[in-house]
């Protein structure tokens, strides 16, 4: 499967497109000056508990409260706790969790103020950016993201990512995970993974663990609210999460972000820098690759098929109803093969979603 990203810089964000032969699939989106970011690590203030929705708002720095529920702690909330409050307080002077001894696990059903205590400052990641008058929402449950491995601090399970179709080669990942894992920590072996030498792993851990001390480097010094560690901005953090072999072509519009684009390219994947591509032509970069006509066709109510066929989507409180219809451009002899022909192009065109009732003409 051909993939192409497309980038569209405007005075107000990046728009980011990922087409797979032709077709949008994914798209993303970041405001210029965005402050904070999914993936950012803050040390937060508690303001206020919330028993009756069983979670804290926390004070990051940011104009609204961010939200933090009691299902969003992690299971090792206390270790988290102990830690963070050892390096504020100069009692734990290392990065290393090579001797530190974890507490009990907080259990699923818990109350939110029997394990927070507001005189403590607490240590979050974001997990959703604030949206309207909404304030972030976090968790507990830190994570350093890599292009091959993802570190859990406070952790000691290794797991490797499903996707990699070997169990051979699933199996030789988990021994190299396991054979050059810190104490402590946990690894999440992903998909890129494959094929990769204990050296390249080992090179990624090595610059994960130097994000690690960072963040304990911060938090000795650091007055909450502050933020500990920003996550990349968001064309690198998703080619460092989507890049693969199957990429025929990166085209960006602005030649800063194509710049850094190349640079980070040279960094993760050198054999691949040369697919990164400087729009230059003064038609909009998304109308030149069809990503306007696809956004318009997958925001509105009715999408309109190759064949002629059409869906239409209403959204009810519970539920997306989807209305598939042949259109007239379908029409033909053998109606239950032509309902069969629009039901295959109607399922390619929507993914499987829980909550949805199609409904076919």
């Amino acid at each position: 499967m051909e993939k192409e990203l497309i980038i569209n810089a405007t005075s107000t964000g990046v728009d980011i497109a990922l087409l797979e032969n032709g077709r949008l699939t994914e798209l993303h989106y970041q405001k210029t000056n965005n402050n904070f970011t999914v993936g950012d690590i803050l040390v937060g203030k508690i303001r206020k508990m919330m028993p009756g929705l069983n979670a804290a708002f926390v004070d990051i720095g940011y104009r609204k409260d961010a939200f933090l529920h009691y299902t969003d702690l992690g299971p090792q909330l206390k270790s988290v706790i102990k830690w963070s409050n050892g390096v504020v307080n100069g009692s734990i002077n290392t990065h290393k969790l090579d001797n530190f001894k974890f507490e009990d696990e907080i259990v699923k059903t818990g109350k939110v103020d029997q394990v927070l205590n507001k005189r403590w400052p607490v240590v979050v990641q974001i997990l959703k950016e604030p949206i309207s008058t909404k304030g972030p929402r976090l968790s507990c449950e830190l994570t350093l993201p890599g292009r091959y491995m993802v570190l859990t601090p406070f952790n000691n399970v290794v797991s490797v990512s499903k996707k990699i179709g070997s169990n051979e080669e699933r199996k030789r990942l988990q021994m190299l995970a396991e054979s050059i894992r810190p104490k402590n920590f946990g690894m999440i072996v992903r998909t890129a993974s494959e094929g990769k030498k204990v050296a390249e792993l080992h090179e990624e851990l090595t610059s994960l663990l130097a994000k690690w001390e960072e963040i304990y480097r911060q938090l000795k010094v650091v007055v909450p609210p502050s933020k500990l560690l920003s996550e990349l901005d968001k064309p690198a953090s998703v080619l460092r999460d989507l890049l693969s072999d199957s990429f025929s072509n990166i085209i960006v519009n602005d030649v800063d972000i194509y710049n850094d684009i190349k640079s980070y390219l040279q960094t993760i994947s050198p054999q691949l820098a040369h697919i990164v591509q400087h729009h230059t032509s003064s038609k909009p970069i998304f109308d030149a690759h069809g990503i306007t006509k696809q956004i318009k066709s997958s925001f509105g109510k009715t999408a309109t098929m190759s064949s002629g066929a059409y869906v239409i989507i209403e959204k009810t409180e519970a539920m997306h109803v989807i209305d598939v219809n042949s259109g007239h451009k379908m029409a033909t002899q053998d109606v239950d093969q032509t309902i069969y022909n629009v039901n295959l192009e109607a399922a390619e065109k929507l993914p499987g979603k829980s909550g949805c009732a199609i409904l076919v003409d």
